[in-house]
């Protein structure tokens, strides 16, 4: 975690944020984010998400300390839902297995009425 440490002193500096501003925005205290960058403690999940969307990073380069790269999801496929706060796939050009994943339980509605249409038909 030792990288962590220096990924975070290094993007607090970056955004002109002391240890006291960035404790606020996180609602713990300064000696919590000393801690951190002391390499002493290290945060939780949800501390560290907030930390990645304060600083505007991927969670990837605040933990590992990886690069900025450009990533390889299209990110029109997908839209924030604030209600549920995750990020839900568009569906737009929709081949017929993704059709089919999504909408698999039409078949038993579409099967009884070509079942019952059948009935009707034969003597």
């Amino acid at each position: 975690m030792l990288q962590f440490s220096k990924q975070l002193k290094k993007y607090r500096a970056a955004n002109n944020l002391s240890q006291d501003d960035l404790a606020k925005k996180l609602f713990v205290s300064r000696q919590a984010i000393s801690k951190w960058e002391q390499g002493d403690a290290t945060p939780d999940l949800n501390n560290l998400v907030k930390l990645a969307e304060i600083f505007n990073i991927s969670l990837d380069t605040l933990v590992l300390g990886a690069s900025e790269t450009k990533s390889t999801v299209d990110q029109n496929q997908y839209t924030f839902d604030p209600t549920s706060g995750l990020y839900k796939r568009r569906y737009g050009q929709m081949n017929f297995w993704d059709f089919l994943a999504r909408f698999w339980w039409l078949i038993f509605p579409i099967g009884g009425f070509i079942m019952a249409i059948i009935e009707t038909l034969t003597p």
